[in-house]
């Protein structure tokens, strides 16, 4: 076989270099390349305008307020306050977003007992500070009554998780994170809220259901 030998290898040399290989030279795009497939004569296609942004700190200018509302922080910490004024467009705007994406846990109330929750999942706390009326153990929080957390603090759970509760950040736009933000702080001042703070066309309307 020796003399055979370097004649075979030069053999399978040859035919090896014949092997298809579709599944790595496919037919394909590169970026920006021209395209008769499409009117627009580009490859290229124009992004959505439901996808979400991710603004990149390495490569985009920043500054307190890039900070303040893209991070949810001011001077290094969670920030106190809202990076835009807050309206009854943004309250109703965070209503719709929360009752979407937060109620399967957090419950239309937020109280913890969405129905997830209700069919074995961890429940997360009520963001008014009582704990779920379960036997089990609800998610950890640095903070005894979420209505004393700094709303930055809301903002950098749902961009980066927190516990049982995976990050939104592809999911939900920065603006919409506030405006959920927002709403929840809605939901705890409702919960405790006397007669006495609501408006009088509220306190009519009380009245009424009360007769």
């Amino acid at each position: 076989m020796r003399p055979w030998f370097p004649l075979m290898t030069a053999c399978l040399a040859v035919l090896s270099t014949g092997c298809r290989q579709d599944m790595y030279d496919q037919p394909r795009y590169e970026p920006q390349e021209a395209s008769k497939f499409f009117t627009d004569g580009k490859s290229d296609r124009p992004i959505l305008p439901s996808v979400v942004h991710r603004p990149d700190p390495k490569t985009e200018p920043r500054d307190e307020l890039y900070d303040h509302y893209n991070l949810g922080i001011v001077d290094g910490e969670p920030a106190e306050t809202f990076p835009f004024p807050i309206d009854r467009t943004v309250l109703d705007r965070g209503r719709q977003r929360y009752q979407i994406y937060c109620t399967p846990c957090h419950g239309e109330r937020g109280d913890g007992q969405g129905m997830i929750v209700k069919r074995g999942f961890s429940p997360p706390p009520p963001f008014y500070g009582e704990r779920p009326p379960t036997g089990k153990s609800p998610a950890a929080t640095i903070y005894a009554d979420l209505r004393e957390a700094p709303v930055g603090h809301f903002f950098e759970v749902i961009t980066k998780g927190h516990g049982a509760m995976y990050s939104y950040a592809s999911r939900i736009g920065v603006r919409d994170r506030w405006s959920i933000i927002a709403y929840v702080r809605a939901l705890q001042l409702s919960r405790y809220a006397t007669e006495s703070e609501l408006p009088q066309q509220d306190r009519d309307q009380l009245s009424k259901v009360s007769r």
